[in-house]
């Protein structure tokens, strides 16, 4: 029998990594629902609990449009969600101090409790990602940032604030390998791990600066970093 084509093998390997992120995404809303529903909690209530628990102290609150557009769900399906979960005491509304036509979207004591509980449904991942040796985790994460940022490019999951998408991310800008990248923001070096999926500080950059960032970032080197 004569070997396949080279073409034929590559798409059989695009179809089995695709299989098994559809088992992964099986697994994580199977747990989801069991870490959310162990609290009385449908998945998207444990969802906008974790959104409004990652708000900074300092702000007022979310609208309801931001913590829908967070969670890539219609404003309906996330109305209903907070709707529930103000119900159930572990939300709270109140007016926004920027408009005061608002509301802002506050977790209340117990919903803080509540959130960080929902929160360690994800652990079972963590375990999985532990048995991976260091460099596999490094090229992983780099994989998974590529993903995801074409996936948001096709406008099929919420937009992350990514440092790959930041206008202060400089990437490949430093001789050391381990700590190739800079971060203007805070005027600092930093390597492959401290990339950041979601950045509070993160400021968009111009689509132009982000393509050329983009093709900067994919040029350098990785270079495993063992935990100190």
């Amino acid at each position: 029998m004569s070997p396949k084509p080279f073409q034929e093998e590559s798409d059989a390997l695009n179809r089995k990594v695709g299989l098994g992120l559809s088992k992964i995404g099986q697994a994580i809303r199977s747990q989801a629902w069991k870490g959310a529903g162990s609290q009385g909690l449908t998945p998207t209530q444990g969802q906008v609990l974790a959104v409004l628990a990652g708000i900074q102290a300092d702000q007022p609150g979310l609208r309801l449009a931001a913590v829908a557009e967070a969670l890539g769900i219609t404003r309906p399906t996330a109305s209903e969600a907070v709707g529930t979960l103000v119900r159930k005491g572990l939300v709270a509304k109140g007016p926004d101090p920027k408009d005061s036509r608002a509301v802002a979207l506050q977790l209340t004591a117990e919903g803080r409790r509540q959130a960080a509980e929902a929160s360690l449904w994800p652990d079972f991942l963590l375990a999985a990602v532990d048995d991976l040796e260091v460099a596999e985790q490094q090229v992983f994460y780099r994989a998974l940032m590529k993903m995801i940022r074409n996936l948001q490019q096709r406008g099929q999951i919420p937009v992350s604030q990514m440092c790959v998408t930041c206008r202060y991310f400089r990437p490949g800008v430093h001789d050391d390998p381990l700590r190739p990248h800079h971060c203007a923001f805070v005027d600092a070096a930093f390597g492959e791990k401290e990339l950041r999926l979601d950045c509070s500080d993160h400021v968009a950059a111009e689509p132009p600066l982000q393509e050329l960032n983009w093709s900067r970032f994919l040029e350098s080197v990785v270079t495993p970093q063992n935990d100190p």
